[in-house]
């Protein structure tokens, strides 16, 4: 069956331009114009992923994402036609998995999309269960306990949780983590890991401003400190 591909944009044309790639490329596509149509179309739809516009009518892109991400960790792609970083980290910080600026091509938005879908399903192959602490990663259903408590992560925040845990102990590079975790390294992506970093601690660890699990190695990257290190 078809992913579905929901695009939220209040410019017809951007919409229409995104449907034909996207449908070419074998997904099924619905469309929304403001933000409180986005979550009434979202909630019935239940889309594969979220194509969402920070520029909206009504409801704006940031609240949508807050709201979606109270609700869902369905993967969300930012359009924006805003330059400024900040607006960017904002949406990450949100729980947007990434971002395209505007104007775009077509054919990256297509490719974004399906590198944002492979993580997921990536993710959540084999049987594989890593613990370290008090922490517990189910690869196969692609969920996190704390102490036996559910975490809700984004596809993003788990991805880069699991690559950690695969390689203990280990420093990786930002653009490491990219090209494990992201799959996609697009110019100018590799310092938004940072706001993934501290949303995923915000979640994990027991004092983020002191982390426990996922630590910082000043200069070069994250390293997960060894399982035995985090009980």
């Amino acid at each position: 069956m078809a992913k579905t591909i929901l695009v939220v944009d209040d410019e017809s044309k951007i919409v229409q331009t995104l449907r034909g790639y996207l449908e070419h490329a074998g997904f099924r596509v619905v469309a929304a114009y403001d933000g409180q149509t986005a979550l009434t179309t979202f909630r019935h739809e239940k889309p594969d992923l979220l194509l969402l516009d920070l520029m909206l009518p009504g409801i704006d892109g940031l609240d949508v994402c807050r709201i979606l991400r109270r609700e869902s960790r369905t993967p969300i792609i930012m359009l924006t036609a805003r330059a400024e970083e900040a607006d960017k980290l904002i949406g990450l910080e949100l729980g947007a998995d990434d971002y395209v600026t505007k104007p775009f091509s077509p054919r990256e938005v297509v490719a974004r999309v399906r590198a944002v879908l492979r993580r997921v399903e990536d993710a959540g192959q084999g049987g594989e269960l890593l613990r370290i602490g008090d922490l517990s990663l189910d690869l196969a259903s692609h969920r996190i306990t704390r102490a036996g408590q559910p975490v809700e992560l984004t596809p993003t925040e788990f991805s880069l949780l699991a690559t950690l845990a695969r390689h203990p102990g280990r420093t990786l590079s930002r653009a490491q983590l990219l090209a494990l975790a992201q799959d996609n390294p697009y110019e100018g992506y590799e310092r938004t890991i940072d706001v993934h970093i501290r949303n995923l601690r915000a979640k994990i660890e027991p004092d983020p401003k002191h982390p426990r699990y996922v630590v910082t190695v000043y200069g070069i990257g994250y390293r997960l400190e060894e399982w035995d290190d985090a009980t």
